[in-house]
């Protein structure tokens, strides 16, 4: 025997659970409810818990359309990106991501074609239409500065990785510091000349880790070699690293990556050159797989998560509070490895 069933029925089963059956179910209040729903922070832990789990059970899921009406809000952040090809970048907007996630807010991408200020404008055009609530810029270059950039001047704004602009607050690791750990490091182990292979020129971390290198020499008054330039690879490091094994009076290199460095020791490597035995090599970035270089890599520790902190906390007490946060640095670390030593 068939049951048969009304359309009211049908119709009953398929209506989404309310606001009010989950605050019946977790045993609070409907304005409770929507508190952990829109991602606020007045409610005790405990409580958000308990209106998770019922809305878990329930299947509630908020409706994001009718929520941003009456707030005014899209509860998301825009993230301009001109290369996911470095391990910063990558792991900077892995950051931004978890971190908005925690708070309530979904991220839009935005993949640059360049650094270029009117590829930038054009960009926020496109996040304009996506109705995004504030943005973070990660550019990887010297300077941005508003007049080069037109940018909504309603929109909360941080930018990462850039010379501080004028307007917005910028975010970065604390690159000085860390190319003044590596270049005292090797000095302080008895090596007097330090050769550095720098990243592009205009990128505003490789330039303060090659003017940091420099001045370092400079105060400690060592010898300045010549700086190589590089683009970030292990392939540029390769061949940085061939021509700087071919002088035996090369004993200390310091790269300003992870990725060139690992050229720099399988170069050394090839011309039969020890390390550090010969050549000690610290890099820059300390990736996850820098302990397992052979040897394994001494390098300056960046704390890219702690940069998507930065950044959404940065943009949510603008979009929520309406204050604006100063420029901030986030302290580096250096982490010895195998991969220095005294010179022979």
């Amino acid at each position: 025997m068939v049951a048969l069933t009304s359309a009211g029925d049908a119709q009953a089963r398929r209506r989404p659970p309310s606001m009010a059956e989950v605050a019946a179910l977790a045993g609070v209040s409907a304005q409770t409810v929507s508190r952990v729903a829109n991602g606020r922070t007045n409610v005790e832990q405990a409580t958000r818990e308990r209106v998770l789990a019922a809305m878990g059970t329930l299947g509630y899921r908020p409706n994001r359309a009718a929520r941003a009406l009456r707030s005014g809000r899209s509860r998301s952040i825009g993230v301009l990106v001109y290369t996911l090809t470095s391990y910063g970048s990558t792991r900077t907007v892995n950051g931004i991501a978890l971190e908005a996630a925690k708070a309530g807010y979904s991220v839009t991408l935005i993949p640059l074609a360049s650094p270029e200020p009117a590829d930038v404008s054009a960009a926020f055009e496109t996040l304009a239409e996506q109705s995004v609530d504030g943005a973070a810029i990660l550019l990887e270059v010297q300077r941005m500065t508003a007049a080069e950039i037109v940018l909504p001047t309603d929109l909360p704004v941080v930018v990462v990785d850039s010379g501080p602009p004028t307007r917005y607050p910028a975010i970065d690791n604390d690159q000085a510091r860390g190319a003044r750990l590596a270049t005292e490091h090797l000095l302080g182990l008895g090596h007097r000349n330090v050769w550095h292979i720098a990243g592009p020129q205009a990128s505003h971390s490789a330039e303060v880790r090659r003017t940091t290198w420099e001045k370092t020499l400079r105060d400690a008054g060592a010898p300045v070699p010549e700086v190589q330039r590089g683009d970030w690879s292990p392939e540029a490091g390769y061949a940085i690293g061939s021509r700087l094994a071919e002088d035996p009076a090369v004993t200390a290199v310091f790269a300003a990556n992870d990725q060139m460095a690992l050229g720099v020791l399988r170069a050394l490597h090839d011309a039969g050159r020890d390390v550090p035995g010969d050549v000690s090599v610290v890099g820059f970035d300390d990736m996850p797989e820098s302990a397992s270089f052979q040897p394994p890599l001494t390098t300056i520790h960046q704390h890219f998560d702690r940069i998507g902190v930065e950044c959404v906390s940065a943009l949510l007490e603008e979009i929520e509070n309406g204050e604006r946060q100063d420029h901030a640095l986030v302290p580096v670390e250096l982490v010895v490895r195998a991969s220095t030593a005294p010179p022979a």
